[in-house]
């Protein structure tokens, strides 16, 4: 039976074998193993603009998008359903993705999404409804907050000087090409002594362009193009910072951005560049001073033991890391830096980050700005760097999470702004929105955006470097405003600092009233904190590379009427003495207003006290952006001390709504109460994941190790997910790290046979737990197919028909296979008499491979469409057809002429010629 291959618009159609003479049988021998592609669905198809395509590295799915797709930060993914498939590579065109099939299985081809920050890109299989973004409910601004006694975005005393360097490439692990060792340095003039550094690092982005306007993301840059200047996107924020007294240094990463398909994303490169810039200016201000390039002696000497990281984006997660790798040395094989660190990093600056491991480091004070309006890392899954400290180490380090309304991700970056950029530059929220559209008024302009990003950046400097606690009230949800963000409304919130946990959800907890959800989505509906299909998503929700995934949740509250109260209990009595208030997380829709709650807790003796009424209105939202945002409440603890409560037993948490009807979810709710403690950085367990790539071998069973590698000191846990290597689907268990331990036992087994297959092996994911950091995240074992794939031989049946019937071929294999083996034909032109056109064929057909008319009437090998089959697994042959129809009109013999493709350019297999009679 014909199994035949249908694929959409771009892809190569089904195997339509040419009709042909008779001839002999011909045989072509592939180059490499070509893997199955995905399997069809109930249709037959593949989604609109999704093809397999073959080629010298194997067969790769590929996705074409009708306009090009900028390099941004979120990067494009390939998703089957819920999972994720693996990160493409970008042709040049910026409009064609190819990921390699030799290790990803995707499941039903009719799942097939292509996604970036969380946000679909593709329309293949989404049925049609409203504009959720367009019919969202009117947004209005958060109302106008106190203003903070201390504003930090205001210059301080110092002038300013600004210049570059330029040092010699270096070479970093994973990728081809040397990477740039360039930065812009701004530094305060006439400041004595050692200053602090603020180093900047920029995110993904086109590498080089040209003057006719053209970008892309190639490195090097080719003949006749220049860098993209990313590094001096930051130079209003260095300014702010030099004049206040700091050494600031924003450093190029092009060379990484052009080269970043890598496993992390380029993660691990990113924080080894951080790092060597960081040893060269430990360099300079030390012994090394007078060998400096001339913008540095010109600035005061910096100091090393008071380092702030700002990350934009990717860069964001490069300088996590790098404040990661700088107290727990990464594996010297994925290291591009192999001194120690000569610096201590007091704290880090996300500005949209991205978050591909989930791997925030706990210990180090960080700060996350989360654009409302991210068109790149539109899920704002940098929220991560702040719900995911959350017990995992002492607690002492703040965790803060800003969100601005009406930002955007790219005019952070002056050189990513239309207007200001050097190079082509986007507006990544420019779609109609009615929250995000320029113009509205819940959208920032260029310039206010960036006053504010200022203004924070240098709040977090002045708490984490400066020590000055003055600030902390505009970033740890105190309801403060800095004057010199306005007109910027920006919330925040913050976990870590003097908070004590008293409710969390991802411990032992017990909820009436209510319910458990699972935040990360889940298949099942009943269970997920917000329904996949809903409006809108939450940066608290952001998915992982699985789900759904154990630990992560929270309490979501439905009422319909006032007064029903949903209690939280927790397994353990908390303690809040020494607290001055309750704080708790509280996550209401966008849009709404009015949502009141009453708060009240109770000790384990079951003496009760009312805190208060709060009430919180929803943040301007669309169904295109994550605005389910968790806003901090705090309610004094006078009622619990006039109560007598005991406060270091507190087990009750009621929360009773007061309005008519609404929803919410609770995150959290700690013990609250002034000030920032000192912290001591901690170097933490590490665990790190690698990939092994091993032959299958010809017989036997071997087991082999997923290598996960465990370095320094201490007693911790994490989680391994360890991936189905048929269905794809991960299972977890709790890991516990102790001391002398130095790996992780993950036995994969392969079979050795001598026939031809698809690779296999298994994918590893780590996520720390508690007491430990996770570096390199997602590894595996992959075992390599060594046999070579059968012969194919091609051989007639109905190679000469009349009109009506359907031309057809066998597909003969040498020998069975594993999996099934695909075969490809490209039409050619008639080399004599009339050629088959699209008039001829059945129109169903020809709109099911390659989804256009048969009007108006051309040659087929003129649609530039190419004919895919495959012999199932286990089976010899195939039989391929091109099922023609009876037009009633008078005409000459017809013939069509494919050719058997194999891995040769040009193509030179054999050629079939099939011939249609007319009937009339």
């Amino acid at each position: 039976m014909m199994r035949v291959r249908r694929i959409g618009v771009a892809a190569a159609a089904i195997l339509t074998t040419t009709l042909g003479s008779p001839a002999p049988a011909a045989a072509q021998q592939a180059a490499e193993p070509r893997p199955s592609a995905p399997r069809v669905g109930p249709d037959g198809q593949l989604p609109s603009g999704w093809r397999i395509t073959g080629g010298a590295s194997g067969k790769q799915l590929v996705w074409r998008s009708a306009d090009p797709v900028p390099l941004t930060d979120a990067g494009v993914e390939f998703y089957s359903g819920d999972r994720l498939l693996g990160r493409p590579v970008a042709a040049k065109d910026q409009r064609t993705f190819r990921l390699d099939l030799r290790a990803a299985r995707p499941g039903r081809a009719t799942d097939l999404q292509a996604r970036a920050g969380g946000r679909r890109l593709d329309a293949s299989g989404v049925t049609a409804g409203p504009d959720k973004r367009r019919t969202a409910p009117v947004a209005k601004l958060p109302a106008v907050l106190p203003a903070n006694p201390v504003d930090p975005g205001k210059p301080g005393r110092y002038g300013t000087t600004t210049g570059e360097y330029t040092l010699p490439s270096v070479r970093l692990p994973g990728l081809d090409a040397p990477v740039e060792m360039r930065a812009v340095v701004v530094a305060p003039r006439g400041a004595s002594g050692r200053r602090p550094l603020a180093l900047f690092l920029h995110g993904r982005h086109d590498t080089c362009f040209t003057t006719d306007g053209a970008s892309f993301g190639e490195w090097p840059c080719p003949s006749g193009s220049k860098p993209v200047p990313s590094h001096r996107g930051y130079l209003r924020d260095q300014k702010l910072l030099a004049s206040q007294g700091y050494v600031t240094v924003s450093v190029s990463a092009n060379g990484i951005n052009g080269q970043d398909g890598v496993e992390d994303g380029g993660a691990q490169a990113r924080s080894s560049l951080v790092r060597r810039h960081l040893a060269r200016w430990a360099d300079w201000a030390g012994s090394g001073r007078s060998s400096a390039p001339a913008v540095v002696r010109s600035a005061p000497p910096g100091d090393l033991s008071r380092v702030l990281l700002v990350g934009h984006s990717r860069g964001g997660e490069g300088v996590n890391r790098a404040a990661m790798d700088s107290l727990s040395r990464p594996p010297a094989d994925q290291d591009g830096y192999r001194g120690r660190a000569r610096w201590q990093i007091r704290g880090t600056v996300l500005l949209g980050p991205t978050a591909f491991g989930q791997n925030p480091v706990p210990d180090v004070p960080s700060m996350t700005i989360l654009p409302g309006c991210d068109g790149d890392v539109g899920d704002l899954q940098g929220q991560i760097y702040v719900d995911g400290t959350r017990q995992a180490s002492r607690g002492a380090a703040l965790h803060s999470a800003v969100y601005m309304v009406g930002a955007n991700h790219n005019f952070f970056n002056s050189e990513w702004t239309p207007g200001q950029a050097t190079a082509p530059a986007v507006d990544d929220a420019a779609e109609p929105d009615p929250v995000c559209a320029p113009g509205s008024t819940t959208r920032l302009t260029a310039g206010q955006q960036q006053a504010a990003g200022g203004t924070y950046i240098a709040a977090a400097a002045r708490l984490f470097v400066a020590g000055d606690d003055r600030v902390r009230p505009l970033l740890d949800g105190s309801n403060r405003r800095a004057p010199s963000a306005d007109p910027a409304r920006v919330l925040s919130h913050a976990v870590g600092g003097h908070r004590t946990a008293a409710f969390l959800p991802n411990t032992k907890v017990t909820v009436d009233g209510g319910r458990l959800c699972s935040a990360v989505a889940d298949p099942d509906a009943a269970t997920a904190c917000l329904a996949p299909d809903g409006t809108g998503t939450s940066p608290h929700f952001a998915k992982w590379e699985t789900a759904p995934e154990p630990g992560r949740r929270a309490v979501a509250l439905r009422w319909s009427a006032p007064g029903s109260p949903v209690r939280v209990r927790s397994a353990e009595p908390a303690s809040l003495a020494g607290a001055e208030a309750l704080a708790l997380r509280v996550i209401v829709p966008p849009n709404t207003t009015g949502t009141r709650l009453d708060v009240t807790i109770a000790d384990a003796s079951g003496r009760r006290a009312t805190l208060g009424r709060v009430r919180v209105d929803g943040l301007p939202g669309s169904g295109g952006t994550a605005s389910y945002w968790g806003q901090e409440i705090r309610l004094p603890l006078t009622a619990a001390t006039r109560a007598r409560l005991d406060t270091g037993r507190v087990t009750t948490l009621d929360i009773t709504p007061r309005n008519r009807s609404g929803r919410a979810w609770l995150m959290d709710a700690w013990g609250w109460r002034p000030g920032t403690p000192a912290v001591r950085p901690v170097a933490l367990p590490r665990v790190d994941v690698g990939r092994l790539t091993v032959d299958e071998g010809d017989s036997g069973t071997r087991t082999h190790q997923v290598p996960v590698r465990l370095s320094g000191r201490g007693d911790g846990q994490v989680r391994l997910f360890v991936t189905d290597p048929v269905t794809g689907r991960a299972t977890s268990r709790p890991v516990r790290v102790r001391p002398g331990d130095s790996v992780i036992d993950v036995p994969v087994k392969a079979e050795g046979n001598t026939r031809y297959g698809q690779d296999t092996g298994q994918d590893v994911l780590v996520k720390a737990v508690h007491g430990a950091v996770v570096g390199s995240h997602h590894g595996g074992v992959t075992v390599r197919n060594d046999d070579p794939m059968p012969e194919v031989t091609v051989t007639p049946v109905a190679d000469r028909v009349t009109e009506g019937q359907r031309l057809t071929w066998r597909a003969t294999l040498s020998t069975v296979a594993d999996t099934e083996v695909p075969v490809e034909f490209g039409f050619l032109a008639a080399d004599d008499g009339a050629e088959l056109s699209t008039t001829d064929v059945d129109p169903q057909w020809l709109m099911e491979n390659h989804g256009e008319s048969p009007l108006p009437e051309r040659p087929l090998s003129t649609v530039g469409m190419h004919l895919l089959s495959a012999v199932p697994a286990g089976r010899l042959s195939t039989e391929v057809t091109i099922p023609t129809i009876a037009d009633g009109v008078t005409e000459p013999e017809e013939a069509v002429r494919i050719q058997l493709v194999g891995f040769e350019e040009p193509p030179v297999g054999p050629v079939f010629t099939g011939r249609i009679e007319d009937t009339s």
